[in-house]
């Protein structure tokens, strides 16, 4: 593997597993799950047994309020719905929570970034780092290993140590563009949920293992909005939950 290419899954893997940092530095507030973003990708769900939702891009402002940017697009969620996931937001004590292999996409607040395909998009995406999959390129979702939720190249690890994992290079188009989510970052829990992913409809469209999924235009067209500088972040919640955090977490 080149070095720039090394260096763009390095950056993936620290991107994927770190929180937001500062915006709120200096206030005399607690710091909120969004608000180190100016980028929000908002996915809003019937109920926690939903298996599709509505998602919709939202940015902030110079003057700090939201602002809805381009078309809602239709997204499919886990076949059996939404669970409390780990990500930027406080841990909530009460369930449905994510788990892995139980079929629900996480529900909160999320890192989003890098992207990641097949092939690079043409033209080159400016402002959002692109991964390109090949078939080493892998999703680890063995809950023993060490490298549990983490996206990698297997042919640069001397030691394998997991026994189940994710091939980023499918057979299928779902992977032919997607995003990473940085659910389940470190310490990472294990059975925590691992591998969840923004990634391209089925064919033909279902819920997925615990993804949010959604057509190819809608994809390219947020693909070409998001800009890593902005911080972007996924908020995924049932409706009720979202009224419920919206003041206190500054949702659009």
């Amino acid at each position: 593997m080149d070095t720039a290419r090394r260096a763009l899954w390095i950056a993936a893997l620290i991107v994927i597993c770190c929180s937001c940092g500062g915006r709120s530095a200096g206030r005399d507030k607690v710091a909120g799950p969004l608000d180190a973003s100016d980028q929000c990708v908002l996915v809003l769900a019937d109920d926690w047994d939903s298996t599709g939702g509505v998602l919709r891009l939202f940015e902030r402002s110079w003057t700090g309020s939201w602002k809805a940017v381009g078309p809602e697009a239709p997204v499919f969620l886990g076949r059996k719905g939404l669970g409390w996931g780990r990500g930027l937001h406080p841990e909530q004590p009460g369930e449905p929570r994510k788990a892995e292999g139980d079929g629900r996409a996480p529900a909160g607040v999320f890192a989003l970034g890098p992207a990641f395909g097949r092939a690079p998009m043409e033209p080159p995406l400016k402002a959002m780092p692109f991964l390109v999959a090949d078939s080493e390129t892998i999703c680890v979702d063995d809950s023993v290993s060490s490298h549990y939720n983490t996206v990698f190249q297997a042919d640069q690890v001397p030691v394998r140590n997991w026994d189940s994992f994710e091939h980023m290079l499918r057979t299928d188009a779902r992977y032919d563009l997607g995003l990473l989510v940085g659910h389940n970052p470190p310490p990472v829990a294990p059975e925590g949920g691992s591998c969840i992913f923004m990634h391209l409809y089925s064919d033909p469209p279902l819920p997925t293992s615990g993804c949010t999924s959604l057509p190819r235009p809608d994809m390219e067209r947020l693909l070409r909005r998001l800009d890593a500088g902005r911080r972007p972040v996924l908020a995924q919640l049932p409706r009720a939950e979202y009224n419920r955090f919206k003041e206190a977490w500054n949702l659009p």
